[in-house]
């Protein structure tokens, strides 16, 4: 409850922008408010600034007019002088009426809340032009609510730049109203939805190929583009921060038997996820919707890891994909001793532990997608003729393989066959093989 502060950094460099965190207790047994703090200050230095300060209070309800209470508040204003602090971070959304009142009495810093900071990070890091119109659509969704009372706090941002200030691609305020921002959203959601056919008819082209898929969700900075590279070799850029990447990457990935199946890193989530996010997110999280199978990917040395996989859960409930088969993968073991893996082991006896690393587990992992993706398949026996090289390769391309010989008659082989082809072998089946 009493703030933690840093001293100040002498450096000839440009300094970076020193930030204040502000957080609630709500008594919150999964997320203490200690490490939801620690979540929030790796979210501002992913932003670019330096923590030099945070502070929380217990409440059981927020204070309607400022968050926190007015005791708090001047403590918080206390510190903001003493540390020469720039920017005031809050650990929860604030609603607009308490971002207001909260600037007139902490006077001279910018006031952010986590969603801002989130939609911050998003628009720093988004690349693709489908990215890009994500993040515009949510900044969009949530100014429009804070209009009101917020444009003198909005330009302020905007002239200081820095941390929570790439909102409004840089227009000037007095373009900007309700009516406008409504268009503006508009405009977007137009833009987007040609993205967002593309991309459609690439996952309809791939549902109706019947290729197998499976997706890779998890919290942010588990390892999902690292994985990613690890089993495809899509050289996805992938860096220990969070949010270090947004688009979706999808790569053909062929198991040992030869079948290929669609491997494909979404978005990472987080806890506090803002809705607006989720909604403008849609097209990336269908990825994970349409997928045959569910990566769950967690970050073994989380300090808050089964507290992040009920997080993972409850985005996945949100966007109807929690039936969706799952597999468990815990990443990151190498950094784990002896004691701490045989505990993970037996409290999740399902899940697999590997290391993306050291590719310790990768082999195990590729077999348990394996065994899923041949799970459903109807075994067949057919005698293809030479006249139908076609389905030979179709065969080792999208089936499971299990035996192949050669007659005067054609290709006899024993096949695992996905549902999406079972049409196609049906007319060469031959009678069952017996044992």
């Amino acid at each position: 409850m009493i703030a933690i502060v840093k001293e100040p950094i002498h450096s000839t460099e440009k300094p970076m922008e020193r930030a204040f965190l502000v957080g609630i207790d709500r008594g919150d047994a999964e997320w203490p408010v200690e490490e939801s703090l620690a979540e929030l200050q790796r979210l501002v230095e992913t932003d670019g600034a330096e923590v030099v300060g945070s502070v929380w209070q217990r409440l059981k309800k927020t204070n309607a007019r400022t968050f926190i209470g007015s005791g708090k508040v001047k403590e918080v204003s206390t510190a903001v002088q003493a540390l020469g602090v720039d920017v005031v971070v809050f650990d929860d959304e604030l609603t607009p009426s308490q971002q207001s009142n909260l600037e007139k009495e902490i006077k001279g810093v910018k006031i952010i809340d986590r969603t801002a900071l989130i939609l911050d990070i998003f628009a720093l890091h988004a690349t693709s032009r489908e990215g890009r119109l994500q993040v515009r659509l949510a900044q969009n969704q949530y100014l429009l609510p804070r209009l009101r009372g917020m444009w003198s706090h909005l330009a302020s941002n905007r002239m200081g730049g820095g941390v929570g200030s790439r909102f409004g691609e840089g227009e000037s305020q007095l373009e900007v109203d309700r009516r406008i921002v409504r268009k503006r959203v508009s405009q977007i959601r137009q833009e987007l939805r040609k993205v967002q056919d593309e991309r459609d008819t690439q996952r309809k082209a791939r549902l109706g190929s019947g290729i197998y898929r499976v997706a890779i969700a998890g919290y942010t900075n588990a390892g999902k583009s690292s994985l990613l590279n690890a089993l495809t070799d899509a050289q996805v850029l992938a860096y220990d921060k969070l949010f270090a990447t947004l688009d979706s990457t999808t790569r053909r990935f062929a198991l040992p038997e030869g079948r290929e199946l669609s491997l494909s890193d979404t978005v990472g989530f987080i806890q506090k996820l803002p809705t607006t996010l989720i909604e403008a997110f849609k097209s990336t999280l269908d990825e994970i919707v349409s997928s045959n199978l569910i990566l769950h990917l967690v970050d073994a040395t989380a300090q808050q890891r089964e507290a992040q996989m009920i997080a993972v859960s409850e985005i996945l409930a949100q966007i109807g994909a929690h039936q969706i088969p799952q597999l468990v993968v815990f990443n990151k073991i190498d950094e784990l001793d002896a004691e701490e893996r045989e505990v993970l082991a037996n409290r999740y006896p399902q899940a697999l532990l590997i290391s993306v690393l050291t590719r310790e587990g990768i082999p195990t992992l590729i077999s348990r997608i394996e065994l899923a993706a041949n799970a459903e398949n109807r075994v067949l026996n057919v005698c293809l003729p030479f006249s139908q090289g076609a389905l030979v390769g179709l065969a080792h391309e999208r089936c499971s393989v299990l035996s192949e010989s050669f007659t005067e008659e054609g290709t006899v082989m024993y096949l695992g066959v996905p549902q999406a082809y079972v049409s196609r072998f049906l007319p060469y089946q031959q009678n069952q093989r017996t044992t």
